[in-house]
């Protein structure tokens, strides 16, 4: 298995929350781009993910507490780049594509860039999940001005601005708070459309009726 190679003074470093994700890894992990360090953040899981992820060349930080905000943000306080990129950990994103959403930020255009899904084929995204993207897009629209089509979890923006945030959610709605909060504090914030793939293992959330309900409840939570 090809082993990532992380360099001491990263760029930047890719967040990725990990529960159970043991199958994906190998294939996640081969596709961090150069000058950026792996930093799996283990929520939990029980197929060896942690140590498999450590074996292939990944820094890994544990994370007892359930949900993906209590994971993405224990990856942004462990992190030290001047980035910080978050990526699913399904092989559904591709962590190939950080380098044209971090250029808008490293070259001061953008404060926050965001990956917006491009299904690559039929049945990649789930009705129901795409639908309750929509409409949390549209809630987000009317409060901030932001004109978003997804919020989805491949984003990029500084670290100490990040931090700046104070985000507080640790359940799905911390890619929601982190998008209203830049947007509340005079952040640009853009996207960039990104190809989507078929996730490698079961769904965590979007992939069932219930994890959508779960997440758009935990986001609408997020907008009152």
């Amino acid at each position: 298995m090809k082993r990532v190679t992380n360099s001491p003074s990263p760029q930047g470093d890719v967040v990725l929350p990990c529960l159970n994700e043991a199958a994906a890894l190998p294939w996640v992990l081969a596709r961090i781009p150069a000058g950026w360090r792996a930093l799996v953040v283990d929520n939990g899981s029980t197929d060896g993910s942690a140590d498999l992820a450590r074996r292939l060349g990944a820094r890994v930080v544990h994370e007892p507490r359930r949900g993906f905000g209590a994971a993405a943000h224990a990856g942004l306080l462990a992190a030290d780049g001047d980035l910080v990129a978050f990526c699913d950990c399904d092989a559904s994103l591709d962590p190939a594509d950080l380098p044209r959403l971090a250029a808008a930020v490293s070259a001061g255009q953008a404060e926050l860039v965001l990956g917006r899904r491009r299904p690559v084929g039929r049945g990649v995204w789930p009705p129901h999940a795409r639908a309750g993207n929509l409409v949390l897009a549209r809630m987000v629209r009317r409060r901030t001005g932001l004109r978003l089509h997804d919020l989805g979890p491949l984003r990029v923006a500084r670290r100490e601005a990040l931090l700046g945030l104070d985000l507080t959610d640790r359940r799905s709605g911390y890619p929601l708070q982190m998008a209203v909060r830049a947007a509340e504090a005079g952040w640009r914030v853009t996207e960039v459309d990104v190809p989507y793939r078929p996730r490698t293992g079961d769904s965590k959330v979007t992939g069932t009726w219930r994890g959508t309900l779960q997440a758009v409840h935990d986001m609408r939570r997020v907008l009152a």
